[in-house]
């Protein structure tokens, strides 16, 4: 994730300090923690918040769990990994889902923030979970807000509910709620105004429609890549509204990510959702315990593992099994396989969540995500039959195949070495037998399921 690449690249230098010692003492443990503690600060998290976490860590951190340790250095990673677990929440909290009638979540935030987009990537989340989401259009002051709205539910086929701006927001999101009952539609989002500031005529606005809908979420949208602002406005809406959690935007931003660990310590309340793109789909619950990991540099194989599975179908994962098993994995297969893998989100997203990989090193590095473009074109020049069975693609097809394809020879040649080198790695798998396809265990990667 890009937004804590430099907090993890400070974290990872603060480590250093403790690798090359068989025993730490209080010193080296204070001198370590000064480290980390400007890290934190460089990454504007709020001071008070860095404040009393150093005290905690230090303080676990001068025991005997890590003075008296075999590996201490290990140790202080697992104390600062508990640490900013703790920090941010410990554990995902759920939306909370009325037990009686439609379950209301009113979403709020400041202009910007992303309600409205955000409003309809959770519509479209919980839908794949079997709820009917109903959108309602209560901004009738920002220009365009309505119609926004509605083309973010006609791109996710999900019912928007609309009385146009000569209405007022209360009386539109009493009514709605009583539409959904009428219409079976068991969760409400209502997509509410906002404004450059907070402002005593837009909490009482919030407040009013907060009486007659009685929500059973108050969801506050922050943009994290305004920072202390962020933690700010969080901090204002929790004292006038009773927030019950935060949605927090553009999380895959280059900025520092201080917000994310602040907010929680700062208002009681936890991050519920993350955005990590500008898709729709680009959504997922926020985890404090994967967010630790990915900060510290640990991945977050969870994660990408459930992106996997949402877009893997369990029929395709059993036959690229089999096709893997007998060795006739062709080139049609490598493509639909390709196409499944960008539909998980960006190389770079995906690559942050592999455990080892250098943050930094992954924020500098200059990943072309258009490789996959060109290699789709490639396969598509090639005929059926060269698809099925790449070995009879000789040096006068492929100079075809890369006059079709608008490519260079040699990208055909890097193309199919890349697949040559895959189907020596399946053949590899497929002598494990069936041993080697179930050794997963009740989590498989998709296309090792059975």
């Amino acid at each position: 994730m890009a937004m804590f690449s430099g907090l993890s690249e400070k974290m990872s230098n603060a480590f250093k300090k403790f690798k090359n010692k068989g025993k730490l003492t209080e010193a080296d443990v204070k001198d370590g923690m000064r480290e980390i503690k400007m890290a934190l600060l460089e990454a504007d998290v709020n001071f008070k918040v860095v404040k009393d976490f150093i005290k905690v860590v230090q303080e676990r951190c001068v025991g005997a769990e890590v003075l008296e340790s075999l590996v201490p250095s290990q140790q202080v990673v697992k104390i600062v990994n508990e640490e900013l677990t703790r920090l941010m929440g410990e554990t995902n909290a759920r939306l909370e889902f009325a037990k009686k009638g439609p379950t209301v979540v009113m979403m709020c935030g400041l202009q910007g923030a992303g309600k409205t987009t955000h409003c309809g990537k959770l519509a479209a989340y919980f839908r794949k979970q079997g709820k009917r989401p109903l959108l309602v259009a209560c901004d009738v002051y920002r220009p365009a807000a309505i119609k926004q709205l509605e083309v973010v539910g006609a791109q996710l086929n999900i019912p928007v509910f609309s009385m146009g701006d000569k209405v007022s927001p209360v009386e539109i999101a009493k009514t709605a709620v009583a539409h959904a009952e009428a219409h079976g539609n068991d969760l409400v989002f209502l997509d509410t105004a906002g404004r450059l500031h907070v402002d005593e005529e837009l909490m009482e606005e919030l407040r009013k429609i907060r009486e007659l809908t009685e929500p059973s979420e108050i969801l506050l949208v922050v943009d994290a890549m305004t920072g202390q602002d962020a933690v700010n406005v969080a901090q204002s809406f929790n004292d006038l509204l009773d927030i019950t959690g935060v949605v927090m935007t553009k999380m895959d931003g280059d900025t520092r990510g201080g917000a994310a660990l602040s907010i929680r310590h700062v208002t009681g309340k936890p991050i519920k959702f993350i955005g990590t793109g500008e898709k729709l789909d680009m959504i997922e619950p926020f985890h404090p315990d994967r967010m630790a990991s990915r900060i510290l540099g640990m991945g977050d194989v969870l994660s990408l593992i459930e992106k996997a599975e949402q877009q893997f179908d369990e029929k395709q994962a059993v036959e690229l099994e089999r096709k893997m098993r007998e060795q006739t994995f062709n080139l049609e297969d490598f493509l639909e396989q390709s196409r499944q893998i960008r539909q998980m989100g960006s190389m770079q997203q995906l690559l942050g969540m592999i455990p080892g990989i250098n943050q930094a090193e992954l924020a500098n590095a200059n990943i072309d995500e258009k490789q996959l473009d060109r290699m789709e074109a490639i396969i598509l020049s090639m005929t059926p039959g060269e698809r099925q069975n790449p070995s009879v693609i000789n040096a006068s097809r492929r100079k075809r195949i890369a006059a079709g394809s608008g490519m260079k020879v040699e990208d055909v040649n890097r193309l199919l070495k890349q697949f040559e080198q895959m189907q020596k790695m399946m053949k590899q798998f497929s002598g494990m037998g069936k041993k080697g396809f179930g050794g997963f265990g009740k989590r498989r990667m998709p296309g090792f399921r059975r």
